[in-house]
């Protein structure tokens, strides 16, 4: 099966198979009226119309661009997709002064997810994600990378993997499950939470490496949650269990957290909205990405991530969402590029690698996905813009016309197709 897409203003990408970082960042190739071909799932063409002509005979579909501007699809490499239920009431006490540690203490906060989490099932928290995944898909992203995270038991940890991997199966939207059974301490742990992390070391992680249900690992590091030695010893079977690490670092205290993903060559370092300059050199000296979330700290009202810090001292950076309940209620990566720029600094430029090549290598999937390139995954988002700073400028609306997915075309003038 073929594509052709056609009638482009501006075809634009990162190029590469790793991260990109400095001034590299903000370097993307910009085609004018170019032409992409695709053909089954991959990309096999990006160049003039009149050499496309010269080398291929015609397609099996013309997909006419209509003068937007052609991107690679959005790479989401943090999100928590899975769960039941709401927090609105928690919004509220938030505009009136509580804090989200104030929340949790309460007995709100991630624990309040995890209970009706736990208490629904698997089919209303499967139809759930897959209404969040088609979110994701019409603004355009077509990876996500998806943690379980609100079960906080064995049982309804499984559950929620088994959900991410169900809906992978049947939803165009791709799904990287990363297992967070260590996102908190379970009311049932909290005068014990020593017995938690043993029984995840013990039992909860080896059951779900067993079972193949999840590609990645990840852990809270955070003050109140699992300090630096506690998450270092929830780590320490990853590769045993053939999962790459993430972590959640920094987010709240400067616990060190980046550091630790460096020494553990974590895939990705995410939040770091209080990371130190120790962290930001450690970071610029490896392989890890800087995973930034501003629709975090924008939906809290807290302190964004040290972006031009980041950047400027050479980190691979990304941005993500972090879709979820309780912080950041959003499928949309436009809206968090527009937070990236105006909330961080970013340049639109910068914004782009960081939704795209740079958040596949979050993933580890760089060499395959987040750029324009003959070989990668014909992956791509066709805006309703003629030029790639409206993606940006042109904030608030969903500016995607069309989403191609390995090579399909599954969202047309805004529209979900089948």
């Amino acid at each position: 099966m073929s594509l052709l897409i056609r009638g482009a203003h501006q075809v634009v990408t990162p190029l590469g198979t790793a991260a990109r970082r400095g001034a590299d960042l903000a370097r993307l190739d910009v085609r004018q009226r170019a032409v992409v071909r695709c053909e089954n799932g991959l990309i096999v063409f990006v160049g003039e119309e009149a050499e496309h002509e010269r080398l291929f005979s015609d397609c099996d579909e013309v997909l006419d661009a209509g003068g937007g501007c052609v991107l690679p699809g959005f790479v989401d490499p943090h999100t928590h997709p899975v769960w039941a239920g709401s927090r609105e009431d928690e919004f509220d006490r938030r505009l009136r002064g509580e804090s989200y540690m104030d929340i949790a203490r309460s007995g709100g906060g991630i624990n309040a997810t995890v209970r009706a989490t736990r208490a629904a099932s698997s089919e209303e928290l499967l139809g759930g994600t897959l209404a969040r995944l088609d979110n994701f898909l019409t603004h355009g992203t077509t990876t996500i990378e998806a943690k379980s995270g609100y079960g906080l038991d064995l049982e309804t940890e499984i559950r929620m993997l088994e959900v991410i991997r169900d809906a992978n199966r049947v939803h165009s939207v791709d799904l990287h499950s990363t297992c967070l059974a260590a996102h908190e301490v379970p009311p049932e742990h909290r005068d014990d939470p020593e017995a938690w992390v043993r029984l995840l070391i013990e039992e909860i992680h080896p059951e779900i490496a067993r079972l193949g249900l999840a590609e990645a690992v990840d852990v809270f590091c955070e003050t109140g949650v699992f300090d630096l030695e506690q998450t270092r010893s929830l780590l320490a079977d990853a590769a045993d269990f053939g999962w790459r690490i993430h972590l959640h670092a920094d987010e709240l205290t400067p616990l060190g957290g980046a550091e630790l993903a460096v020494e553990l060559d974590a895939l990705s370092a995410d939040h770091l909205m209080c990371v130190t300059p120790a962290g930001i050199a450690a970071l610029a000296g490896s392989n890890t990405v800087a995973v930034l979330l501003p629709g975090t700290s924008f939906f809290l009202r807290s302190h964004f991530a040290p972006a031009r810090k980041l950047i400027d001292a050479g980190c691979a950076v990304a941005v993500a969402t972090d879709c979820n309940p309780g912080s950041s209620p959003t499928e949309s990566m436009p809206t968090i590029l527009a937070l990236a720029c105006l909330g961080m600094g970013m340049e639109v430029a910068e914004a782009i690698t960081a939704a795209t090549l740079n958040a596949a290598a979050a993933i580890g999937r760089a060499n395959e996905l987040g750029s324009i390139e003959v070989g990668k995954r014909a992956d791509l988002v066709i805006l309703d813009a003629p030029s790639y700073p409206h993606l940006v400028y042109h904030y608030g609306i969903n500016p995607v016309r069309h989403v191609i997915k390995g090579g399909r075309i599954v969202v047309a003038d805004a529209r979900l197709i089948g």
